[in-house]
């Protein structure tokens, strides 16, 4: 009996087979889009390298966009623990740092920069990229959450801006300037953020 994937995206018909072939189905995804941009992702070359049948892959996803988006947004490569520290400042640092390690880690920053570039050049994949920040954002929206009943932050302030100005930061410094990023950088770039949104007395 077939494991079925949570959610379904734009274009794609079901969501995946199953979490273990459907996590080498996007590895292989990524991992070409990462080596050869999106032009060198084809539907024939991630069945070679995952293993499974073309046949297969488009019985579940109908065309490359389709299977982009399932593997950009469900991919295990590209997700990260939402971090429960007990306090906001110690929850937005612990994305920053995880943030920060999707950005230059050897397995993820070739992915992260050709999947931007492919959105960015395609307009018709607009969508992907709407999908993948509201899937994060679901995710993270408990840290703003349990911040609000804990007293430590107004329940007005948008999550989606405070994380756009965090991730804004680390886009900056890694991809724009590609400076390095000292060990105190996520601590910094939270307390900036915080001193214009914490509830004050």
């Amino acid at each position: 009996m077939d494991d079925k994937l949570p959610g379904t995206l734009p274009g794609s018909r079901r969501p995946g087979r199953g979490p273990r072939q459907a996590q080498e189905i996007y590895r292989a995804t990524l991992e070409l889009l990462g080596g050869g941009g999106y032009d060198a992702l084809t539907v024939e070359a991630v069945a070679a390298r995952s293993g499974v049948n073309k046949t297969t892959i488009y019985r579940w996803w109908p065309d490359k966009d389709a299977l982009l988006g399932a593997a950009i947004v469900q991919s295990s490569l590209l997700r990260f623990d939402v971090p429960d520290t007990g306090t906001l400042r110690g929850d937005l640092s612990g994305l920053v740092h995880r943030l920060v390690g999707l950005m230059t880690g050897e397995a993820t920053s070739g992915v992260v920069v050709a999947a931007l570039a492919a959105v960015a050049g395609r307009p018709s994949l607009a969508w992907l990229a709407r999908e993948f920040v509201t899937d994060r954002l679901a995710g993270e929206r408990a840290v703003f959450d349990r911040a609000v009943e804990r007293g430590e932050l107004s329940g007005s302030v948008d999550p989606a801006l405070v994380l756009d100005l965090l991730a804004g930061a680390v886009w900056s410094r890694v991809m724009l300037r590609q400076a390095p990023v000292p060990d105190d950088f996520a601590d910094e770039v939270v307390k900036v953020v915080l001193e214009g949104c914490a509830v004050r007395a």
